[in-house]
């Protein structure tokens, strides 16, 4: 990544709203298209994330949003700032994470921060402020002054993500943030970005960590051989018939009670964690649950087999390659 323009030195104020606005974009090397047409809105305030397959044009994508690579078709906006023609108004309004960490290895982590503030206009004692404030913010002060060279892919992924942040930026994009992360820092990360989003930031996630991003992400955009998914299939995948999983302190009474409600026993897969049924929508599994209740099966938990987004995913997935 080139050295961003100088820009402002980052404000206390709470940052002013900034959405994403994306048409029709495309992108291609040579003979090969790795965006297609994508269209997506990402709002202010919210974590918007990126869904697709490896090749699906994510991180094409996002190189485009972070000025890094310039569309061959469709217009972009950041706020009221155009990527291709005011390329250093957009750096000065985002932070880019991306997927692999480049640093100096031979300088601190907290001299590398502050000498990317510095890239950002942040000069002097207040460039020395922010580095300290930010390896706090990440969990890297006992390895502030040890060189970026030692630090382990989770902890790049920590410094990456600081780096991001140096000039306390209003739209943040993130490439596989979790990264490397042990559950506790994921656990980290995600309260730390919710906190960003409810400030008014507008923050853009692409992650293969589908567990991680259900959890994170108020709405997602889901990318196929570099195209937007259209709303009509998410929307049927996402209600498409899936796997619900069931633990009672009965185990072969809880058996007995599904096939009474009429799931074929060859149907029913045993899991350490409980009993796997198939159902379509949030309405039969509720209907399932009561008439449970009802035969008095002491029910011990019943939730999806797979988030959200995982869910919406594999479907979405497995239609794709029943057309191809």
């Amino acid at each position: 990544m080139s050295a961003p323009e100088p820009v402002p030195a980052a404000s206390a104020a709470a940052p002013a709203p900034a959405d994403i606005v994306v048409e029709d974009v495309g992108r291609s090397f040579g003979a090969v298209q790795a965006v297609r047409s994508v269209r997506f809105t990402a709002r202010a305030g919210e974590v918007t994330g990126l869904v697709g397959p490896n090749g699906s044009g994510k991180t094409t994508l996002l190189l485009m949003l972070a000025t890094l690579l310039v569309p061959d078709r469709g217009t972009i906006r950041i706020g009221e700032h155009d990527p291709v023609t005011e390329s250093a108004a957009v750096r000065a309004t985002l932070g880019w994470m991306p997927d692999v960490l480049g640093s100096w290895a031979n300088l601190t982590v907290r001299r590398s921060l502050v000498l990317t503030a510095r890239l950002y206009g942040i000069t002097g004692r207040a460039a020395d402020d922010r580095a300290a404030e930010l390896v706090e913010l990440v969990d890297l002060a006992e390895l502030a002054d040890r060189p970026t060279r030692v630090l382990s892919r989770g902890q790049k992924q920590r410094m990456s993500l600081a780096r991001a942040l140096v000039h306390d930026p209003r739209v943040l994009l993130l490439d596989e943030p979790a990264s490397g992360l042990d559950p506790g820092a994921r656990i980290a990360l995600r309260v730390l970005l919710r906190r960003l989003a409810a400030e008014g930031r507008t923050i853009v996630v692409s992650s293969h960590v589908l567990a991680e991003l259900d959890e994170l992400a108020d709405r997602a955009v889901f990318l196929e051989a570099g195209s937007t998914v259209s709303a009509d299939r998410v929307e049927a995948a996402r209600v498409a018939e899936r796997g619900w999983r069931i633990r009672a302190l009965d185990a072969e009474g809880l058996r007995e009670a599904l096939r009474a409600q009429g799931i074929d026993a060859d149907r029913i897969v045993a899991e350490p964690q409980g009993l796997v049924v198939p159902l379509a929508g949030d309405e039969r599994a509720a209907e399932l649950l009561a008439a449970l209740v009802g035969a008095g099966i002491r029910v011990v938990s019943f939730a999806p087999a797979v988030g959200d987004l995982e869910h919406t995913f594999l479907d979405l997935n497995s239609d794709g390659e029943a057309a191809r």
